[in-house]
Order: C-alpha cells, then sequence, then structure tokens
C-alpha cells in the first residue's frame, strides 16, 4: 500500500493496556542463539546489529562448535513484547556473546530489571563471563539451556554444578527457534523476578 504522506502510515504505538514496563538482557556465549530467540518471540520487526564472519575473526572467535555460523551480533539484538494480557511490556536486549565485548555488556545491563542466559551443553563455560558480569551486579538471572540437536544432554544436577548456579536460580531449557518454548523461558525468567521483588526488604519510609 503507498501512502501519499508520513502522516498517513499507520503507527504501532505501545497498546494503552500496557501498565508496566521492563528491560530484560539476553546473554550468553557466541553463537548460543540469543538472536533467534529474540527474533522468535518479538512482536516487532527486531533490530539486528549483525555482521558477516571474516577470516581476521578467526583468531579470536571460536567457530569449532558452530561451524555453520556465517555472521556475529557486534552491537545488540533488540525486540519488544507484550505479556500478561497486554499489561507488562519487556523490553529485550540481546548482549553480544564475546568476551571483547564486555564494556558494552556492562552498558546494555545497566538499569535491567533481570537476565535471561543462554547455554550450550556443547560449551558452557562460554556463558561464565556473563554469569561472573550479572553476580558482580547482583543482577537475578534464570539460565535457559538450548536445545541444539545433538548436543549432550545432562542432569539438572550436573549441569547447576558445572554452572555454579545457586540453589534459587531458575534452571529451564528451550528451543530458540520455538516461539512457545522461549516464552516460556521468559516467564520463569520473570516469575523468578517477581518472587525476588517480594522477597527483598523494604526500605523504611523516612
Amino acid at each position: 500500500m503507498a501512502y501519499e504522506n508520513w502522516s498517513d502510515r499507520p503507527v504501532a504505538y505501545v497498546p494503552a493496556t500496557v501498565t508496566e514496563s521492563a528491560k530484560i538482557v539476553v546473554a550468553g556465549g557466541f553463537g548460543v542463539g540469543k538472536t533467534t530467540l529474540i527474533g522468535s518471540v518479538s512482536e516487532v520487526t527486531p533490530l539486528r546489529m549483525e555482521e558477516p564472519l571474516t577470516v581476521d575473526s578467526a583468531a579470536v572467535d571460536d567457530l569449532s562448535g558452530t561451524p555453520g555460523k556465517t555472521t556475529t551480533t557486534v552491537g545488540m539484538d533488540f525486540g519488544r513484547l507484550h505479556m500478561a494480557g497486554g499489561q507488562l511490556v519487556l523490553y529485550l536486549f540481546g548482549l553480544p556473546g564475546q568476551l571483547r565485548f564486555q564494556p558494552l555488556w556492562e552498558d546494555l545491563a545497566e538499569g535491567a530489571l533481570g537476565c535471561l542466559i543462554l547455554a550450550d551443553t556443547r560449551n558452557l563455560d562460554a556463558c561464565h563471563g556473563a554469569l561472573s558480569l550479572l553476580d558482580t551486579r547482583a543482577t537475578p538471572y534464570a539460565v535457559a539451556i538450548n536445545t541444539f540437536p545433538g548436543a549432550p544432554v545432562y542432569a539438572e544436577a550436573e549441569l547447576r554444578q558445572a554452572l555454579a548456579l545457586d540453589p534459587g536460580t531458575p534452571l529451564t531449557t528451550c528451543d530458540a527457534r520455538d516461539r512457545t518454548s522461549c516464552l516460556y523461558a521468559l516467564i520463569t525468567l520473570m516469575e523468578h523476578l517477581l518472587a525476588h521483588r517480594t522477597a527483598a526488604p523494604q526500605e523504611p519510609p523516612r
């Protein structure tokens, strides 16, 4: 459809039903599926800052676990999702996976209510950088194992030990390509954040 001028074009605003909003970061190692997950759940066209992988990056980006990967996030991913019957809007920020982007991680994590960390059982060590950052900042998070085809399967206790998770940190699974499973992972995170907020000591009135 053609529009004669910009004022004729429809604009998709946040619905009037929204009463709360939250910034959520999606973190994890290189090639773990962060861009795919945000693309699966976003209700708007996701913003992606990807560039082709080059020969020059071979020395710094380990492609052994992702031989088919041809692009990498060099800035961030962004998507938007409504939950709770349209009353809650989540702004999703995907962090680049490489450790060299850690200063950017810190900037993007500023003001986040919580984080969903994606992990790959073929390389669990890849998400330790994000885990350390969130622990340092005391940002609550949940971990979702992205179930890549053919990836090894471990018992929950083994995964918790390998990732050094506290008993209260949620651990779930998802398929980053599947919208429903990704929504369940985000719901798991939001339930944890709600419980975390409820349990937090209240400041005394001044």
